[in-house]
């Protein structure tokens, strides 16, 4: 392995990924039924959904491991398949690293098999584990990095010929913070390269902070869809968040009146989702009459988490959503 320098990100030809009502079915079971949607260059789609929604079944045929029985995906105008391969980047959710191969040579192995030649793939390579700390690990047998380790080797191989589209299947797995911070900000290099992305997450947060547009499937189903400010915009502002010291009875109190759901809470910290005429005012004066330091009392847009759990509860009921909430959070 030689070379060190930071890895180029020169602009890659921008396409846009067109999936044109898809269906697909597995025996009795109809995962995918009639999707539509579109992933543009230079944003990032959030691909969202509770498990068994469609989101595997539709990344598997943008990806061309399997085809759609009905419809049509179109990457730049041109149907997925072979061709279109070579053009893409895929980080599945299930890792595919070989655990006995050394990083330096797996990675090399990668970048040939997505058409560069071997010293593009070295120079790739040595250039991107610098980047992410790693040059270190270049002799090491994947099976002696930890998670997070093999994760930072994975997410290069994935983009090591520098992709024209990229599909993220819940890339910050096993990553610590800083780690996580690191991933990041490469991936927003890349959309502000150019390149199409496709984030498939239960992480509401990193849905939040990453993803300009949201497709939300249930059932194979889209249920919900457009730019995040959008669909924010579409639930209203009926989100009270409260930081508060000393003294939380406050909150029991708020529920018991019925102003408010309580839909997050700890010894300090609050979050409500407004009834229909309830007033803010009348809550800030109950938790003025508990709490020993009032923090933060904001009204706010409905956070992501919370728009996920009422869109996949019109179409599943509430105990699919509950059995998909510890990943939704």
């Amino acid at each position: 392995m030689s070379g060190s320098t930071v890895p180029n990100l020169n602009n890659p030809p921008m396409h846009t990924l067109n999936v044109e009502e898809v269906r697909k079915q597995y025996e009795d079971t109809l995962a995918v039924d009639n999707v539509s949607f579109e992933a543009r260059p230079g944003r990032i789609l959030g691909l969202l959904g509770p498990n068994g929604a469609g989101k595997s079944s539709t990344i598997r045929m943008i990806t061309y491991i399997t085809t759609p029985d009905a419809g049509r995906i179109r990457f730049g105008g041109e149907e997925v398949g072979p061709g279109t391969q070579s053009r893409m980047g895929y980080l599945p959710e299930e890792r595919g690293l070989y655990p006995k191969m050394k990083v330096g040579e797996q990675l090399v192995l990668f970048g040939e098999l997505k058409g560069l030649t071997r010293q593009q793939a070295k120079d790739q390579a040595a250039a991107w584990l610098d980047r992410f700390d790693a040059r270190s690990w270049v002799d090491k047998a994947t099976n002696e990095l930890s998670k997070g380790m093999q994760q930072k080797i994975q997410f290069i191989a994935t983009i090591l010929h520098r992709p024209e589209l990229l599909i993220l299947d819940e890339p910050f797995g096993g990553l610590d913070p800083i780690n996580a911070d690191l991933l990041q900000s490469v991936i927003m290099e890349l959309k502000d390269s150019g390149c199409t992305i496709v984030f498939a997450s239960h992480r509401m947060e990193q849905v939040e902070q990453l993803c300009d547009d949201i497709c939300l499937v249930s059932k194979g189903q889209i249920v919900l869809q457009g730019t995040l400010n959008e669909v924010k915009k579409r639930f209203g502002r009926n989100t009270l968040e409260i930081d508060f010291e000393d003294g939380d009875a406050f909150i029991d109190k708020v529920e018991a009146s019925g102003s408010a759901r309580v839909s997050a809470r700890s010894r300090r910290h609050a979050q409500f989702q407004l009834a229909e005429g309830a007033r803010p005012r009348d809550i800030l004066n109950l938790a003025l009459s508990d709490v020993g330091e009032l923090i933060r009392f904001e009204l706010m847009e409905l956070p992501m988490r919370e728009i996920f759990v009422q869109a996949v509860t019109r179409t599943q009921g509430a105990d699919a959503v509950a059995e998909n909430a510890g990943g939704a959070a």
